[in-house]
């Protein structure tokens, strides 16, 4: 056996015509998500703060106002704390599940 055989066959080189047609391919794809930016992120990190942060605090100020009105025992303040913080997690949670969602069907289309 000579050397030759031994070596791996060559991969034919892609034409430039199939080159140019995946680039622009690509392209096409990138331009279609201009919207998904830096700021779109950043947008997105603000909404889901603002999701758990909003009912939290309105957990909180309702309960200062029942603390005032009833006093008791009990501290309604850090009760209704803990059930806005839990609605306002479950809120972040439906809203990043939504985009995931989102951003894997896009994946799907895109595929295909």
């Amino acid at each position: 056996m000579t050397d030759e055989s031994k070596q791996k066959p060559l991969k034919p080189k892609p034409t430039l015509s199939l080159e140019v047609g995946a680039k622009a391919t690509r392209k096409l794809r990138a331009q279609r998500h201009v919207t998904r930016t830096v700021w779109f992120g950043l947008g997105m990190m603000g909404l889901i703060g603002w999701s758990v942060a909003i009912p939290t605090l309105l957990g909180a100020v309702t309960g200062l106002w029942l603390d005032q009105r009833y006093p008791e025992g009990r501290s309604w303040t850090l009760a209704l704390l803990v059930v806005g913080l839990a609605i306002g997690c479950l809120n972040a949670w439906h809203w990043v599940t939504k985009e995931d969602r989102a951003m894997r069907e896009e994946q799907e289309d895109n595929d295909e």
